[in-house]
């Protein structure tokens, strides 16, 4: 391996530790919590076929700040008459005020990875901290006001159902006096999904324009993971276009109306959904397939809510006449399966890709499908993870044998260097040249060993996106200790792994560096152990910097999720026995207990000195 390609190894080795670095030793702040502001009705001034779009973003009044977020949530959802939602997924409540779905938990997830944990809470009524809903309605054409169609607080009637199950679809109501009647039919499927009908009959004697449309609202930024891979604010498709905007883009976007309100319309032809994603959740508005409307992403700053829209076509509705719409609303867990389907079987185009795959999502997708596929045989990510690491080293093994070849020809060559070291001294151009007359003579590519190295680094990543934002890793346990892949190894040598009686450094903080688990000592051993095969580089400097270089990768990996660290060493144990049969099927036989004591030798002798 020439000196250039050494430098190039070396820069990426340690333009990756300095990034590391820097998010372990400085992580980003935690957002403070938002107060609950007075709400305000936000109003939109962008029209559509002469319509305002003015659907209000939430109640009129805040509620009192309480002892406690628990206390301040009960009472937001005793405001209002509520409508039970009961599936196998979720759980919650209607809100008969404004017919919002302001009331969702999640079943089958839990806050932490303790069998009594909360479960978690996706969607949180007005009046509460961070409060989080959906809420649905009619704009006013020429000749209605707001008061004459519903909004925010329309005070809606059950007229069929009395709890919404994936079996029981339930039917509001609500007649506004001046000739138009309006309903609501909201159905469930067993997932995610529900199914919103809005209908309005016109039993007056003049023909009425109004508008559909469709919200769902953030009021204040809501806690964000903070971290730079990890997307978390508005996620939208628009006829094929996937756009991201985080939560601190959305006070700069371009459109402003008289309300201080800032927007992106985007005017979707035929497909496209808009909605809000967290890491793992996702509440998003999507109209049917085929259906063209107004996706808007909004900024209402005077009130500090974030709000997405979809603004259908207006609907003229003749004397004697029924409109009827019909939306969809995703709220839930972003399940690969789950959205799949949704996306394959119902038509939501690009729905898959609200998960965030990054910039090698050519590799992450794959990379996830099969591991999925290997977890539904094996039933263990953590074995899976090992399985998966397996069968991509079997894929690029040609390249890594070619590789290996060439590293065992230079090791040989070990012994021919040393000589020309001590003959060219400090004359690095002589070296260089004597080297490369070497290399030719011997036919070996010093280059060649570079390849399984750069191949690794964006298949690394990959894995890395996959383990970090995929739900299907979250809480996942392996085996013993290790509970929640998702997570960093939770035993420390601070504590000799448990054996001590007192606790280890919480998680993202300074100690924790030091606080290595079981995983991340492996991980070191496991690189140190690989490098042992590789041929010394003659350079003293970089061979100082490649020793220290498992050691340092321990305590900066030590923090990541333990499925990385579990992939990792499982990739340096496998390439290091690819390595060992290579290099033997060549006649070189390495030494490697021989060569470990004669360094201690060394070090021991020169410390003597």
């Amino acid at each position: 391996m020439d000196n250039q390609n050494k430098n190039m190894i070396l820069a990426t080795a340690l333009s990756f530790l300095v990034i590391l670095g820097w998010f372990l030793l400085f992580p980003p702040e935690e957002p403070p919590v938002q107060p609950e502001r007075p709400v305000a009705e936000s109003t939109a001034q962008a029209t559509q076929d002469g319509i305002a779009i003015a659907p209000p973003a939430g109640g009129t009044a805040a509620t009192a700040p309480l002892a406690s977020p628990v206390e301040a949530r009960s009472a937001a959802l005793t405001a209002s008459a509520r409508l039970t939602i009961d599936t196998p997924e979720l759980k919650g409540s209607i809100a008969l005020t404004g017919g919002r779905l302001d009331d969702i938990a999640l079943k089958d997830y839990r806050d932490t990875i303790e069998p009594d944990s909360p479960n978690v809470t996706l969607l949180s009524p007005v009046g509460g901290a961070h409060a989080y809903y959906a809420l649905y309605g009619w704009a006013p054409g020429a000749g209605l006001t707001f008061e004459q169609v519903p909004g925010a607080e329309t005070p809606w009637s059950l007229v069929s159902g009395d709890k919404l199950t994936p079996n029981s679809p339930v039917t509001l109501q609500w007649d506004n006096g001046a000739g138009l009647t309006f309903q609501r039919v909201i159905s469930v499927d067993d997932q995610y999904l529900f199914t919103v009908t809005q209908s309005v009959t016109n039993t007056g004697e003049a023909a009425q324009r109004l508008a559909p449309y469709g919200i769902v609202a953030r009021h204040g930024e809501p806690e964000l993971t903070n971290f730079f891979i990890l997307h978390e604010g508005v996620v939208r498709m628009s006829d094929g276009t996937l756009e991201e905007i985080e939560y601190g883009d959305m006070p700069d976007l371009e459109y402003v109306d008289r309300e201080a309100a800032r927007a992106e319309i985007i005017d979707v032809a035929a497909n496209g959904w808009i909605g809000f994603t967290d890491k793992y959740w996702m509440t998003a508005l999507m109209p049917a397939p085929g259906q063209n409307f107004l996706s808007v992403a909004k900024y209402v700053a005077n009130a500090d809510i974030y709000q997405t829209e979809t603004r259908l076509p207006t609907q003229t509705v003749e004397p004697g006449q029924t409109v009827e719409v019909q939306t969809f609303l995703f709220a839930g867990a972003k399940e690969w399966e789950t959205i799949k389907h949704y996306e394959q079987d119902l038509g939501f185009e690009g729905f898959v890709d609200s998960i965030d795959w990054g910039w090698f999502f050519f590799l992450t997708k794959p990379i996830f499908q099969l591991l999925h596929f290997l977890n539904g045989i094996i039933g263990n990510m953590g074995w899976s993870i090992i399985v998966l690491t397996l069968i991509i080293k079997a894929l690029v093994l040609p390249l890594a044998w070619k590789s290996y070849s060439s590293m065992a020809k230079m090791k040989e060559l070990q012994p021919e260097m040393e000589k020309l070291k001590e003959r060219c001294g400090d004359d690095k151009q002589k070296m260089q040249q004597e080297m490369m007359a070497l290399y030719k003579k011997e036919k070996v590519n010093p280059a060649s060993g570079c390849l399984p190295i750069l191949l690794q680094i964006p298949i690394f990543f990959s894995l890395y996106k996959v383990i970090f934002v995929t739900i299907e890793l979250r809480h996942a346990p392996w085996f013993g200790w290790i509970r929640d892949l998702s997570a960093p190894d939770p035993s420390s040598i601070l504590n000799l792994f448990g054996l001590l009686p007192w606790g280890v450094p919480e998680v993202g903080s300074i100690f924790a560096i030091v606080s290595l688990g079981i995983l991340p000592i492996f991980l070191g051993i496991s690189m140190w152990l690989q490098q042992k095969l590789n041929p010394a580089p003659t350079d003293q400097t970089q061979a100082m910097i490649f020793a220290w270089m498992p050691w340092i990768f321990m305590f900066m990996l030590g923090s990541f999720a333990s499925g990385l660290v579990l992939y990792w060493i499982a990739n340096n144990v496998i390439t290091f026995s690819q390595q060992y049969f290579i290099m033997r099927t060549h006649g070189f036989k390495p030494d490697i207990l021989g060569n470990i004591l004669s360094g201690f030798k060394k070090k021991a002798g020169a410390t003597k000195e």
